[in-house]
């Protein structure tokens, strides 16, 4: 009788292994943590130029003349004894700068839910069982002949 606790630790070893590996803190979950870790550090570099770049255009408009001067052209102002021609169907003279960023939302991780490994874990301890049962009822009806 204490064979058929090798069921019974068999179903523990098997809810054990699948957790570990495959279950919400297991390696598999794990790995995927760390490429949206990596992916959400990427991002942070990327808005960190962007930012770099939008205070580099901030200066440039606080305290360079020229940079106003173009600016204010793009935007279609001029000096006093200036005159504009415009030119239709060339498409806007508006330029955008700088790109504002992406918004990048963490992906959950996937995993197996605790329920299923729990059955997998009875099933693989059920099936230790009926073999062990098969094996008992076949040594028992030759133990008889």
């Amino acid at each position: 009788m204490i064979k058929y606790l090798i069921a019974l630790w068999t179903a523990v070893a098997v809810y054990a292994a699948v957790s570990v590996f495959a279950g919400a803190v297991g390696f598999s979950a794990y790995e995927d943590l760390k490429t949206e870790r990596e992916r959400q550090q990427a991002n942070m570099n990327a808005l960190s130029l962007i930012n770099e770049e939008l205070e580099n255009s901030k200066n440039a408009l606080l305290y360079d003349r020229d940079t106003i001067t173009v600016y204010a052209r793009e935007l279609g102002f001029g000096e006093e004894d200036e005159k504009f021609v415009r030119i239709v169907g060339l498409g806007g003279a508006r330029k955008q700068r700088t790109a504002p960023g992406q918004i990048v939302t963490a992906v959950k991780p996937v995993s197996m839910n605790d329920h299923l490994i729990s059955i997998i874990a009875i099933c693989a301890g059920l099936a230790v069982c009926v073999a062990l049962l098969v094996s008992d009822a076949l040594n028992f009806r030759s133990d008889d002949s």
